[in-house]
């Protein structure tokens, strides 16, 4: 499977395994390497630059060990939500740039600091798009691939099919083109090389993982629940996101307060609203994510469908190759 996105990122098999907020850790991450794809982490699961060091530089051991005769090891990279709900962005992005990594998955705002800092060091930048007109923009500031977050993908997903968004991209854009969304299966993984993917990127499926570091109650949601449990929420980061259709999310329901649709219709206080939303959102997910509670907001995709027991990452990744 060799592609524009394994010859970039000097993988094996074409695949990201995406980072997830709370599930992804660097058990998982070392696991993808062994196999021969790429791992990434939200830099926001480590509360600290400290640890945020500590895992880059366990990262960086497991690489060194991971790496197969052919020559084509593993690859590990963290994710960095760039808008100013993220207030520790910036102290990220400059440990990442110290300390070195082999990609950095951009979401949620501009790229742009990111793509000039990381490349200073040899960081590569993908940047999450769901349009055309975004993913012009991260080329011309010089990302070296798009991530297509189609409307099949888990958490935050755009609103064009895998197959559109893809041609869309490929027709328009001189870079990879990573595909978001949809894929649970080796068939699908090559149904989207068929639209013209250089790659995927596949998180829900790692949810009901054995590395994934949530509840064994969250874990099994993933098996018990499928595609037509998955539902959209504005409860969690202001933003659309994708969340199990659980029995508290129906009781509290999914859209945005009175008094959050107010006060988003003014331009001054928006900006503050989706900050204030964006961190209680992140609470609520890492309470329901950690611990056994009633109130379970687990975000999750439609790929959860082709879950049917949780597995070793490796597991998980054999069934997409093999």
């Amino acid at each position: 499977m060799s592609t524009e996105l394994s010859q970039l990122l000097n993988i094996k098999y074409p695949i990201i395994k995406a980072p997830m907020f709370l599930v992804s850790n660097t058990a998982m991450v070392i696991e993808a390497m062994k196999a021969g794809i790429a791992g990434c982490i939200p830099a926001l699961n480590y509360r600290t630059l400290p640890e945020l060091k500590a895992a880059i530089y366990e990262l960086k051991a497991a690489k060194v060990e991971a790496c197969p005769t052919d020559g084509r090891g593993g690859s590990f990279g963290f994710n960095l939500i760039v808008n100013k709900s993220n207030i520790k962005y910036k102290e990220q992005l400059r440990v990442l740039c110290e300390e070195g990594c082999d990609f950095i998955i951009t979401s949620l705002g501009s790229p742009e600091e990111t793509i000039n800092q990381a490349h200073k060091v040899g960081i590569k930048v993908l940047c999450d798009v769901t349009d055309l007109k975004f993913a012009k923009k991260v080329e011309a500031l010089g990302a070296d691939a798009i991530i297509a977050v189609n409307n099949e993908a888990g958490g935050h997903r755009g609103d064009l099919s895998p197959k559109e968004l893809i041609q869309l991209l490929k027709s328009n854009c001189k870079i990879p083109v990573i595909s978001a969304g949809g894929v649970g299966t080796k068939a699908e993984l090559e149904s989207m090389l068929s639209y013209g993917a250089d790659g995927v990127s596949v998180g829900s499926p790692f949810i009901a993982s054995l590395e994934a570091g949530v509840t064994d109650e969250y874990k099994q949601a993933c098996v018990d629940y499928g595609a037509k449990d998955i539902v959209m929420t504005q409860r969690i980061s202001g933003t659309p996101c994708t969340v199990i259709n659980t029995p508290y999310v129906q009781k509290i329901g999914t859209n945005e307060s009175g008094l959050e649709s107010l006060l988003n219709k003014n331009k001054k206080l928006k900006k503050w609203v989706k900050m204030i939303r964006f961190s209680i959102g992140m609470k609520a997910t890492e309470k329901a994510a950690t611990e056994a509670t009633y109130k379970t907001i687990w975000v999750a995709g439609p790929s959860i469908e082709y879950t049917k027991a949780i597995l070793s990452t490796k597991a998980i990744i054999d069934n997409l190759v093999n």
